[in-house]
């Protein structure tokens, strides 16, 4: 299968949302229940670091973006990581290609910190963010309820070498 990264544009906002709620559906990649509408998602995520993978015919096989950790000047390099794959491309190399892509995109906009907040079950997304650069740091215990049940995250981040 060919892959392809390319900056994400509004028109992928579809594709997108349909990869993040089958995400969701996983009970797995977030606590969020349901995806945002295209403004709400737009304006939460920086624009500089909004990544597709895209296959031979221009299919939108996962995407990558990052978010802002914090308004204070003081974490402008800090950033949180979101990278999703749809179910049909998973196994094929397309989350690391994303993720390696946001990773040398993050640097160029001068980001010295990626973080990722995973549930210990989703056990490929630790495996992926290990492969990348990340590690663990952490675990924070009965963080967050979703669908009624506490759930555990383990805090990864990567530090940029080059920042």
């Amino acid at each position: 299968m060919e892959i392809r990264i390319d900056a994400m544009r509004p028109d992928d906002w579809p594709a997108v949302r349909t990869i993040y709620e089958a995400g969701i559906a996983t009970g797995n990649a977030t606590f969020q229940t349901e995806a945002p509408a295209w403004d709400e998602w737009d304006a939460g995520h920086l624009t500089s670091c909004r990544l597709v993978a895209r296959d031979e015919m221009d299919a939108v096989l996962g995407w990558a973006a990052l978010r802002p950790v914090s308004a204070r000047p003081v974490y402008a390099g800090v950033t949180e990581v979101s990278v999703y794959v749809a179910a049909h491309a998973r196994g094929r190399g397309v989350g690391r290609r994303l993720l390696q892509a946001l990773v040398a995109a993050s640097e160029a906009d001068g980001r010295w910190t990626l973080q990722a907040g995973i549930f210990p079950e989703n056990a490929a997304s630790v495996a992926l963010h290990a492969a990348c650069g990340f590690r663990i740091v952490g675990r924070r215990e009965r963080i967050g309820r979703l669908h009624g049940v506490w759930r555990d995250v383990l805090l990864l981040e990567r530090r940029s070498r080059v920042v």
